[in-house]
């Protein structure tokens, strides 16, 4: 039995089977969300999904079967690439509802935000891992939130100039990999102090007016002040989101159903066409599959999370454990805010949830970090390689980079 079928086999194939589930259900939602729509490019969502989850699988695997232990070298070229990325953005994006967030390279729609949050979960578990063990400056805990937060901070600000929702992402990370990379709690919670310190001042000094005004109207629907509300603006979507989820029930109105043409699905009639099937694919299956649809969804991604915190208990080092969770903390993130805007609990902000969404870039981003996290699973117990040196006496002494803090 070769060594690479071995890896095969000792892929975590519960982990698999649960994500193939979300995929599949979420195929499932893409098509109920847009296979009505009249324009084909809108009608066939669903197999575009197919086919990104089909680009996807190579890289999932490759990730996986790898060992992870490259991202000790391949970090800095990949935060890079993540870096120009953003600049290119920056030059030659495309805005798309107020938000520059896409580029066309070939013909194809991509989202830089994706592959620089990408690089730098990877960069951040270097920095938290990998830099105590080559000097013990780096022990400081000062010294290594200042280099991660720079780290950090740079393609977070690059990100946040154009789209709020992705740059925000990078501030759960960023303190999830912390808190894991053995930083006193007191580091912590001062700068969790300092950042609700300064929400008000983002608020009014650096909030683009039609940001303050969605997270108005999600207050205005919170406490029930209906009058404010703004339905032929920045409220419409809102208004007919907490509409279609409330009106739900326990089963829903059933996909293409009868049901469907008496009780008159709302998100059939007044969301937006682009955005049905992507940001507010949650309030879709609220409505067409009810109360145990949404259950099911959110239990089948905790079931998921969950194991991942199985994985980075299991890492062998503190490099793989950090991977794994600022993979879980994405993954976390864009489900905690996708599925508070779509109950209207939180503010609107285009954050697909992982493997429900519809998004090509987000996908094949999606598939190689969950690849990332098999990895750590499968090398799990493979020892890296280890030097060996000559002692007094000819006595050899073996000594490798394990970590078992």
């Amino acid at each position: 039995m070769t060594p690479l079928f071995k890896k095969f086999l000792g892929i975590n194939w519960i982990l698999m089977l649960t994500m193939a589930g979300l995929l599949t259900f979420g195929v499932y939602a893409i098509f109920n969300a847009s296979s009505f729509r009249e324009a084909a490019d809108l009608a066939l969502k669903w197999r575009q999904q197919i086919t990104w989850i089909g680009l996807g699988i190579p890289f999932l695997f490759s990730a996986a079967l790898i060992d992870y232990k490259w991202v000790r070298w391949a970090c800095w070229p990949m935060y890079l690439a993540g870096i120009g990325g953003l600049v290119y953005l920056h030059l030659f994006g495309i805005e798309i509802n107020g938000n520059k967030n896409w580029v066309s390279i070939g013909g194809l729609s991509m989202q830089p935000s994706q592959f620089a949050i990408m690089a730098g979960i990877i960069m951040l578990a270097v920095v938290f891992g990998e830099l105590p063990r080559m000097s013990p400056v780096f022990r400081r805990p000062w010294l290594r939130i200042l280099i991660g937060g720079l780290l950090a901070g740079v393609p977070a600000a690059m990100v946040i100039k154009e789209d709020l929702g992705s740059g925000l992402v990078w501030g759960p990370v960023f303190l999830a990999m912390m808190l894991v990379g053995s930083i006193p709690f007191r580091y912590i919670i001062t700068m969790i102090l300092g950042a609700l310190c300064v929400i008000p001042l983002v608020y009014f000094f650096v909030l683009k007016p039609y940001q303050q005004a969605r997270i108005d109207q999600t207050w205005y629907l919170l406490t029930n002040q209906q009058e404010k509300v703004d339905t032929r603006g920045h409220g419409w979507v809102p208004n007919f989101v907490q509409t279609a989820v409330a009106s739900a029930g326990f089963e829903g109105k059933g996909p293409l159903s009868e049901k469907v043409q008496e009780r008159r699905s709302i998100h059939r009639m007044f969301y937006p066409e682009a955005e049905a099937f992507s940001d507010y694919i949650f309030s879709v299956v609220c409505e067409e599959f009810g109360f145990r649809g949404a259950v099911l969804v959110l239990s089948g991604i905790a079931l998921l999370l969950l194991q991942g915190v199985f994985v980075a208990f299991c890492a062998r080092d503190q490099v793989g454990r950090l991977v794994v969770v600022g993979v879980v903390t994405m993954f976390f993130a864009h489900t905690f805010q996708n599925a508070g805007m779509n109950l209207c609990m939180l503010p609107v902000i285009g954050l697909p949830m992982p493997f429900i969404s519809y998004g090509g870039t987000f996908m094949i981003v999606t598939l190689f970090m969950m690849g990332m996290m098999q990895s750590v699973w499968v090398h799990r117990n493979i020892s890296p390689v280890k030097k060996t040196a000559t002692a007094g006496g000819g006595r050899e002494i073996e000594f490798g980079d394990d970590d078992d803090d």
